[in-house]
């Protein structure tokens, strides 16, 4: 570690000493001013966050897990008597900001999505997904229905659809580095992985809406949950649609606006009328977020190619690097390291983090093609990474009725944190694995 870096974390503690009164000082009476804290607490997040990313990016690692580790250690600082963080953790606006955050990054994800590319990948692709998809699914369910039997089975559910999904950036940033990207395992891990997404939301979408309609007090049946899937479905494809018609003429009108920032305007507000649309049937907004991201392809943005203009992923970028570190610090700050002094807890951290691994080795056995590397198709569809987190912590903010008729989280504590390992050590052990994969493949063909 640099002398600068340790210069800028002896900062960091001082402004945490600093701060601590001004964290567990009383909110503000006022109803129409912002409470100063906030101010002092957005900043204070964003700081550590960036730090965090800044340290493991140094090793070569993801900087989400970098906002995530440096929220836990933050948020933990209880445990040795400083609570001047805990304020932070149920501040309304930082949470909301922290949703925001999440929207962006669904947008930004769905702008990455390209569907084209998607249809080009071929049957290996599709079939590595759905089996990447449906075996982690199922073993998730059992290892949840079997470590938390007094968990509802929604819940169970639930802890399944968080191992669904396959995080494209960590893959995909691995195989840059090797200048593998365009080898055909390539082709087929990050076509999969993002099929992947697509059927997660799906799942996603279709558990959420099946918890929603319990905690109405809704008898769920299979012709119930069929509804609700094909609505999932249903307000996709709608979504593709009507962009694919409506977007086109849309945007060339936006595109004679003569002020600044018309595009990236107009692009959030498409983003946000979707993201509520979505949550107005029932879906996630990230549902809606991800579909903007989806229907905002590239040939909608000519009229405002003139003169050189930046993309859509450029102008965001700034938005999300403010926003999205949010989100991911706050999930760091809201685990309590407490709940890993139960065996039980610790136990089901360590076997749900061991079926994640080896579920998604099914998809080695999905490669329809002969004589590709499996095994590093298989070693590539591991990470879990922001989308495992962002599963989490949408089940957090779910609830269901318990046996006394009160409302808990669907993902309490100790499962959230036994997500969070679960996310921590499949995105930590992916990069090394994956380049020994791909170099053991090649060693064997030099022999």
């Amino acid at each position: 570690m640099t002398r600068s870096l340790g210069r800028l974390l002896l900062s960091i503690a001082i402004i945490l000493l600093c701060a601590f009164p001004a964290f567990a000082a009383p909110s503000s009476d006022g109803h129409n001013q912002l409470n100063p804290i906030v101010l002092i607490g957005i900043a204070f997040v964003l700081l550590i966050g960036k730090v965090g990313g800044e340290i493991f990016e140094r090793v070569r690692q993801p900087a989400v897990l970098g906002e995530l580790v440096a929220g836990v250690v933050v948020g933990n600082l209880s445990l040795v008597g400083f609570y001047g963080i805990d304020p932070l953790k149920t501040d309304p606006i930082i949470a909301a900001l922290a949703q925001i955050g999440v929207i962006i990054l669904l947008f930004e994800v769905g702008l990455e999505t390209n569907l084209s590319e998607m249809r080009e990948v071929g049957w290996s692709s599709l079939l590595v997904a759905v089996t990447g998809v449906i075996v982690p699914f199922l073993l998730g369910w059992l290892v949840a229905g079997y470590f938390l039997p007094e968990e509802s089975t929604l819940a169970h559910i639930f802890v399944g659809a968080t191992l669904c999904a396959t995080s494209i950036g960590i893959t995909a940033r691995v195989l840059r580095d090797l200048g593998k990207v365009k080898v055909r395992e390539s082709r087929i891990i990050l076509g999969a992985a993002v099929i992947d997404d697509v059927l997660g939301l799906l799942i996603l979408a279709v558990i959420s809406g099946a918890i929603q309609a319990a905690t109405t007090g809704q008898r769920l049946t299979g012709t119930n949950i069929a509804v609700i899937a094909a609505k999932a479905l249903a307000f996709l494809l709608a979504a593709i649609v009507a962009g694919h018609f409506l977007m086109p003429p849309l945007f060339k009108g936006v595109g004679r606006f003569k002020t600044g920032g018309v595009l990236l305007a107009f692009s959030i507000v498409f983003c946000f009328t979707l993201a509520w649309l979505a949550a107005i049937v029932g879906l996630a907004p990230i549902i809606g977020a991800f579909a903007a991201g989806l229907v905002l392809d590239e040939v909608h943005f000519k009229p405002f190619e003139r003169g050189g203009k930046t993309s859509l992923e450029e102008l965001l970028r700034p938005l999300s690097t403010v926003l999205v570190p949010i989100f991911f610090v706050l999930m760091g700050l809201r685990l309590d390291l407490r709940a890993f002094a139960r065996a039980d807890i610790l136990a089901f951290a360590i076997v749900l983090t061991i079926v994640a691994i080896i579920s998604k080795q099914a998809c080695s056995l999905a490669v329809a093609e002969r004589g590709l590397n499996r095994l590093a198709v298989g070693i590539g569809m591991i990470p879990r990474g922001e989308v495992g987190l962002i599963f989490a912590g949408i089940g957090t903010g779910l609830s269901l009725p318990n046996i006394y008729g009160a409302n808990e989280p669907v993902i309490n504590a100790a499962t959230f944190g036994a997500i969070i390992v679960m996310v921590i050590i499949t995105t930590l052990a992916t990069p090394p694995v994956l380049k020994w994969a791909l170099s053991r493949k090649r060693q064997k063909r030099q022999k």
